[in-house]
């Protein structure tokens, strides 16, 4: 049984033009690696042919894999999303009790997950404590570093 996965518009457009990029550039260059190299004569001590043939079979796993992603992915409507509790693509601004610092996170699928642009997974032990949290929540999260706890400071879409 195949795993249901949300995205934004955007990150399901990411998967699927990585698809498009995997089926339509990368799929030919390796066919003709090789073609070029059963040209060159003797199968069984080519190892040009068996670093293409591996290389083919990777690929494929790839793109079967992002196939089965991307027919399992569900779009977020957040439109008729509540602002009053902490889901899948709520913007939360969190202060940090142990340093006093703020900091603002999106929470978004693992895929979609980068925390250099604030995006965290909600799969994240993170994620995962402020999920179906309010405004005002003080939130005590086990992570690998230790406990953190963060107060909810602002929830948006």
């Amino acid at each position: 049984m195949s795993q249901v996965s949300y995205y934004t518009p955007e990150g399901l457009q990411k998967l699927k033009d990585e698809l498009h990029e995997l089926k339509t550039v990368q799929r030919p260059a390796i066919s003709e690696q090789i073609a070029e190299a059963r040209d060159k004569g003797d199968l069984s001590e080519n190892a040009e042919y068996d670093a293409a043939k591996e290389a083919q079979g990777i690929l494929e796993m790839k793109i079967s894999k992002l196939e089965g992603i991307i027919a399992n992915a569900r779009l977020i409507d957040e439109s008729g999303m509540d602002t009053s509790k902490v889901y899948i693509l709520s913007k939360v601004k969190l202060k940090n009790h142990s340093n006093g610092s703020e900091m603002n996170l999106t929470l978004v699928a693992e895929n979609e997950a980068d925390f250099k642009l604030q995006k965290l997974s909600v799969s994240s032990p993170i994620g995962k404590g402020l999920l179906g949290k309010s405004k005002g929540d003080l939130v005590e999260i086990n992570t690998p570093g230790g406990i953190i706890n963060f107060e909810i400071l602002e929830i948006t879409r």
